[in-house]
């Protein structure tokens, strides 16, 4: 899977052939699977149960960002398996995650299982440039008044003491999503030499707005799911800070304001964040630019909106020179309920996976295809069934991606675990 560069803006040829191979390397799902395509990026299976209770989503995605051989020291494409990983691009953003789905499945039809209930799998072919496919499906089950019970893609993974002063491993759940959006700011600026500058250039007035946007732009706040976060962590931190995390699981307003205190992964759990990704501007080095832009990505707390964002940028600017303007953006996501059938499926297919890890729910920073589903279903969960460590995490859309041959086999163990706990 990883040996096909599935990256937007390659064309059609590396998605066809990654569709081929999945029905080359799984002939049981082909068979015995209802299957359609979604767009010309979208796979969607059904498969289907012996009851008729509403079904189950099962999500992940087959795109991939890009990677180039000069940043990894070696063909980021290349599939290479060595001391019990595969590494390359794609192993944990997505196609790791989709593997143990499909592993799960075709090892069920083998041994001659059938669920309880519907089981779809949808899969998606441009997660990475805003997941059209995706949305595509949603609405194509929601006007087939498809409900489901319970929808799971990727996001949060198993990892070794989450918080500072934790012990042990914890299975992290994301119950909903940040919102994101990309704003372009524009400024304008009478051309001419660079001999002569006269007032404030394009560039500059770009520059002194970037400078206005601090992290404190947003206020904290600590959503339901980070409490709730706290709650289950706070039984295994050591010391004061058990009393700490469960003080702050009960007064979101100190927990949103410590947490954006520590700053970097922390802060971002409870504050909208915004990070400058482009500019562009000017035409010579001697030349005063007649205009020029920057780009910003946010990521938005829940009790934001994309407009709410926006019109606060707007004022700590406070440069009527620079216009705003919104490319892409979605508002965070409503929070899928922890105390339910459905998370508790969850939670013990987790434990059956990975005995040693505590379920616990938490906020999703990054987007993801699921944000489309909630508008099927209430149930929306985020939890790639892998082991990471914090330098694979950081991997991730970074260098030397890589999951561990034992990982996949126990995310293989999850969603059989679950699938098989259906009623």
């Amino acid at each position: 899977m990883i040996r096909i560069p599935t990256v937007a803006g390659r064309g059609d040829a590396p998605f066809d052939d990654f569709v081929a191979l999945l029905e080359e390397l799984y002939p049981r799902v082909h068979a015995a699977l209802e299957r359609e395509r979604v767009t010309d990026r979208g796979l969607l299976f059904r498969w289907r149960g012996a009851g008729e209770s509403a079904p189950v989503v099962l999500m992940a995605h087959y795109d991939v960002v890009p990677a180039s051989t000069d940043e990894w020291g070696e063909d980021p494409f290349g599939g290479r398996i060595d001391n019990g990983a595969v590494h390359g691009r794609g192993a944990l953003d997505d196609k790791g995650p989709l593997l143990v789905i499909l592993e799960a499945v075709e090892t069920l039809l083998d041994q001659g299982f059938s669920p309880a209930r519907d089981v779809y799998l949808s899969f998606g072919g441009n997660e990475e440039t805003y997941g059209e496919a995706a949305q595509q499906i949603a609405r194509t089950l929601g006007e087939r008044d498809v409900r489901p019970w319970l929808v799971v893609d990727e996001g949060g993974a198993v990892v070794d003491a989450p918080l500072p002063f934790t012990r042990g491993q914890a299975a992290m759940i994301g119950t909903g999503e940040k919102g994101v959006v990309t704003l372009r700011f524009d400024a304008t600026s009478d051309p001419g030499h660079a001999s002569a500058p006269r007032g404030l250039s394009a560039i500059d007035r770009l520059a002194r707005a970037t400078t206005r946007l601090t992290p404190a732009t947003f206020r904290p706040r600590a959503p339901d799911a980070i409490t709730r976060m706290l709650g289950v962590l706070a039984d295994s931190a050591r010391g004061p800070a058990q009393l700490l995390y469960r003080a702050l699981s009960k007064n979101g307003f100190l927990a949103g304001h410590l947490f954006a205190a520590l700053g970097g992964e922390p802060a971002a759990l409870v504050r909208t964040t915004i990070a400058a990704t482009m500019q562009a501007g000017g035409s010579a080095p001697n030349v005063l630019p007649a205009d020029a832009s920057v780009r910003f990505n946010l990521r938005i707390i829940p009790g934001e909106t994309v407009a709410s964002v926006t019109r606060r940028v707007e004022r700590h600017i406070r440069d009527e020179h620079v216009t705003v303007t919104v490319e892409e953006g979605s508002d965070p996501t409503a929070l899928s309920p922890v105390d339910c059938p459905q998370f508790d499926a969850m939670a013990a297919a987790a434990r059956t996976a990975f005995p040693d890890a505590v379920p616990t729910p938490y906020l999703m920073m990054q987007a993801s295809d699921a944000r489309y589903f909630h508008a099927i279903s209430d149930h929306v969960y985020r939890f790639a069934p892998l082991e990471m460590s914090s330098a694979q995490r950081a991997s991730i859309h970074g260098i030397g991606e890589h999951v561990s041959v034992d990982s996949l086999e126990k995310g293989r163990d999850f969603h059989i675990a679950l699938i098989r706990s259906l009623m």
